[in-house]
């Protein structure tokens, strides 16, 4: 049954009901499907080595962050089972996973509406399943450091924790919060299109304030609080608790970190709804 697209405005209070909002995307699911299906297939279209760099480049960059942290530097995770720089590298390997996932969505967001001026301008397109499907391409995508990262854990440490089911919940204001953000920055990308630069600076600070080389517990107390202040702060070391140390997760940090997830994405959304009708007259 084809789907009905509509260019009627809405209140804001029916784009900040979540029920209008989860109901709106799914009518979409069929498009959502195909831009994401688009996507992936178009991503290293081409190439010789094809989706294969999308394991190679995390895997060179780990190499480099290994020797510079963990050889030059010696640092280590009081939580390791062993004291092996390979087990360190696996460690450093699941943060920079959990982040990427991020600063891929959030990354390219300021440029998704910008991108497809035809789609703006020539028809009624629904604009906000463009964020929502570069989420799910970069979750596919991260999927296959995912398990790069269990199988090397389990060559490490000779086990797989069973409290690795525990992701799935873990990694759900992540996508929260990744989708949130990705919708505010697409329409503050159409009106202000230094808005990308800035971006990039910001997803550069927030590599270094995420526990991605370095533990909370070596961070000077003064600070803890700051990079505490990170949502990636929580999500990756939970990550790292569940997939590597076979520890439960933090619930008052998964709890809290959802809660927040759920405002700005519920947030997030009506603002791009109530501001997208304005875009054709920008691009």
């Amino acid at each position: 049954m084809a789907t009905l697209i509509t260019s009627r405005s809405e209140s804001v209070w029916h784009y900040l009901n979540p029920i209008a909002m989860v109901r709106n995307l799914w009518q979409h699911r069929d498009l959502i499907r195909q831009f994401t299906k688009r996507e992936i297939e178009g991503r290293y279209k081409g190439s010789f080595l094809g989706i294969f760099w999308s394991i190679i480049n995390p895997l060179i960059l780990l190499l480099c962050y290994t020797f510079v942290f963990g050889v030059v530097f010696q640092s280590r995770w009081a939580q390791a089972k062993t004291d092996s720089l390979l087990e360190f590298a696996v460690t450093i390997f699941c943060g920079l996973t959990v982040f990427n996932l991020f600063s891929e969505t959030v990354g390219r967001s300021p440029t998704l509406v910008v991108a497809v001026p035809n789609y703006v301008k020539k028809v009624v397109f629904p604009l906000e399943i463009l964020p929502l499907s570069s989420l799910v391409v970069s979750a596919y995508f991260s999927l296959f450091s995912f398990a790069i990262l269990i199988i090397a854990n389990f060559f490490v440490t000779g086990s797989i924790p069973w409290t690795i089911v525990f992701v799935p919940i873990i990694l759900l204001p992540l996508f929260g919060f990744s989708l949130g953000i990705s919708w505010l920055l697409a329409s503050f990308g159409v009106f202000v299109r230094d808005i990308t630069y800035f971006i990039a600076l910001i997803l550069q600070l927030l590599f270094f304030l995420t526990p991605i080389f370095y533990s909370l517990e070596s961070v000077p107390s003064s600070f803890v609080g700051i990079i505490r202040a990170n949502p990636l702060a929580s999500i990756v070391e939970n990550v790292r608790r569940v997939v590597l140390w076979g520890m439960y997760p933090n619930w008052v940090d998964i709890l809290i970190w959802t809660t927040i997830a759920c405002v700005v994405l519920v947030v997030a959304y009506a603002w791009f709804m109530k501001t997208k009708k304005a875009f054709a007259d920008v691009i």
